[in-house]
């Protein structure tokens, strides 16, 4: 998605860039065009007033009829001249044509025809003057022969108007003229501003084009807008071009559109896909790891059950000498029954108060034996019954001494010592009993194989000790240590200790799972399991065990002797 959206992003930027730029360059090209074109038809004006000046002497345009054949021939070449008039050196109106009467009228104060006195030429800004409506002239003076006359033609407002209005740029674009006051010499097409009218922008407008900014965007009625301005050449006048910019942008804006719809759509295309494949592949997952979890769990219950064949010879020694107890003492009650009821019993045939002690002790043994037995085959089922993974919180000094029972026996007979170190207020930890039971079995049963490999049957040692210990961040941990005196194991075999089917035992007597399952439960546990051996001096193996909270109680030391 980000390769998409940055590609979007830069096309958009590009495109939006590359229009703006056409944008400014058409209003730019129009304005310019419709410049040369306004300045051409004021130039043209001028031209026919000189070309009359030229042909035509003072006497022959004063003749009757002169000024209005004129006049008329004017028209008949642009149907902008509206009337035309001679005037003297001092502003008298001296001969008209057209629908005014404005003969003898005195125009000596007149700006326009002061300025053409002293330039020999002008053109008017928009005026009412004598006929009290909006117009303006085109002046020519004329100077020959030691007479000075001026010769001047009003031009159509409306057609001039109509002309310079008459660009079409867009729905909004429009043309129109200001003088250097600001004030509207055309009207515009819009409306909101007439002849004779300031536009309020143009204060505005003077700042950028004062800043030789021909194009620029203003904003006079909250509604933005794009100008183009430019002044007339020979004239005091500003033609300006302007379009709403909405209506300059619509092709941007219609590509925004179409690029928000392709984003969307280009969007729904990646991400609808991605999450229901994402969905399938977490389902996916989620059966692979139960399928993982449920491997697991047998693996961990063949191990198990591997642990339980390799201590049943251990176990059936355990049971038989119970057994043999109870064999024994039932064979004793029977003898003593018989001595106490040789006979059919009477009143004078009392039973021997020695004899009822002996059997009272019998009974007791019996069932003294019947509970170890008890406790033996419970610890056996409960060892090796499947059962559902739960945490719970694990007292140290509670649980190893109840597992070390299991072993008690086994190791007694291969004359192995173990000796268990548990520190005063350990602190507890988190785990499931039966999986804590497996590992530290599994530790202790390979330490036994170890010692009596070295040792045979007499000097081997094993110590478990549980301590409080803290990591590298200052955490309370719990560290359970299984030291022997064994074999120890080879440095290159090290690195392979916790390897799933690794191991050193003879064939048929492990799997080489244990290991690797005991470092996976300790792991689970949230812990770390690791191993320190030398060959020929012992080894150790370290668990360490986050405590779960400090619960201080009294430990004391036990020990199981050959």
């Amino acid at each position: 998605m980000i390769p998409f959206i940055i590609a979007l992003g830069i096309s958009f930027y590009f495109f939006s860039s590359a229009l703006d730029k056409s944008t400014q360059a058409s209003l730019e090209r129009i304005l310019t065009d419709h410049r040369k074109m306004i300045e051409s038809f004021l130039l043209e004006r001028k031209s026919d007033l000189e070309l009359i000046t030229r042909v035509y002497a003072f006497e022959e345009i004063m003749a009757d009829e002169a000024v209005t054949a004129i006049c008329q021939s004017l028209q008949k070449r642009s149907p902008a001249f509206v009337d035309l008039g001679i005037f003297d050196e001092t502003g008298n109106h001296l001969k008209y044509s057209g629908s005014f009467a404005l003969t003898g009228k005195s125009y000596t104060r007149e700006p326009w025809f002061r300025k053409t006195m002293v330039r020999g030429f002008y053109i008017s800004d928009i005026f009412l003057g004598y006929r009290n409506i909006p117009h303006f002239v085109v002046a020519v003076r004329k100077t020959g022969n030691s007479r000075t006359w001026v010769l001047r033609a009003t031009i159509d407002t409306v057609f001039f108007d109509s002309m310079v209005s008459g660009v079409r740029i867009g729905k909004t674009g429009e043309a129109y003229i200001l003088n250097h006051q600001g004030v509207a010499q055309t009207a515009r097409r819009s409306g909101d501003i007439a002849l004779l009218d300031k536009d309020p922008a143009f204060g505005w407008m003077a700042k950028q084009f004062s800043a030789n900014r021909q194009t620029f965007q203003l904003s006079p009625k909250g509604q933005p807008f794009l100008y183009a301005v430019s002044k007339l050449a020979n004239k005091s006048w500003y033609l300006v071009v302007r379009q709403e910019k909405q209506d300059a942008y619509k092709a941007l804006y219609s590509a925004v559109l179409i690029c928000v719809v392709i984003a969307v759509l280009g969007l729904a295309a990646l991400v609808v896909p991605a999450y229901f494949t994402s969905e399938t592949i977490c389902r996916r997952m989620d059966r692979l790891d139960e399928e993982k979890d449920a491997l697991g769990s047998q693996l961990i219950r063949a191990v198990q059950l591997a642990e339980i064949g390799e201590m049943a010879a251990g176990f059936a020694h355990e049971i038989n000498n119970p057994l043999q107890i109870i064999k024994s003492e039932y064979a004793l009650i029977k003898i003593l029954m018989e001595e106490l009821y040789p006979g059919k019993a009477g009143k004078d045939n009392a039973p021997d108060p020695r004899t009822l002690n002996d059997i009272r002790e019998s009974v007791e043994q019996v069932h003294k034996q019947v509970e170890r037995c008890h406790e033996i085959t419970s610890a056996i089922l409960k060892f090796g019954r499947k059962k559902e993974v739960r945490h719970t919180t694990l007292d140290p000094g509670t649980v190893i001494p109840e597992i070390l029972k299991l072993v008690e026996n086994s190791a007694r007979t291969s004359g192995v010592k173990i000796t268990t170190r548990i520190e005063e207020k350990i602190p507890s930890f988190m785990g499931d009993p039966g999986r804590f039971q497996q590992v530290m079995l599994n530790l202790v049963n390979n330490a036994i194989h170890a010692v009596t490999s070295r040792h045979g049957a007499n000097g081997g040692k094993i110590e478990i000790s549980a301590a409080r210990t803290r990591d590298k961040e200052g955490r309370t941990m719990v560290d359970i240590q299984v030291k022997d005196n064994g074999c120890g194991i080879a440095p290159e075999h090290m690195d392979r200790i916790f390897s799933p089917f690794f191991t050193t035992k003879a064939v048929g007597r492990g799997t080489g799972l244990g290991l690797s399952v005991c470092f996976g439960i300790i792991e689970s546990f949230g812990g770390t399991m690791s191993v320190e051996s030398r060959p020929g001096q012992g080894t150790v193996f370290s668990i360490q065990l986050a405590a779960h909270e400090n619960q201080p109680s009294l430990r004391r030391t036990t020990e199981w002797k050959k």
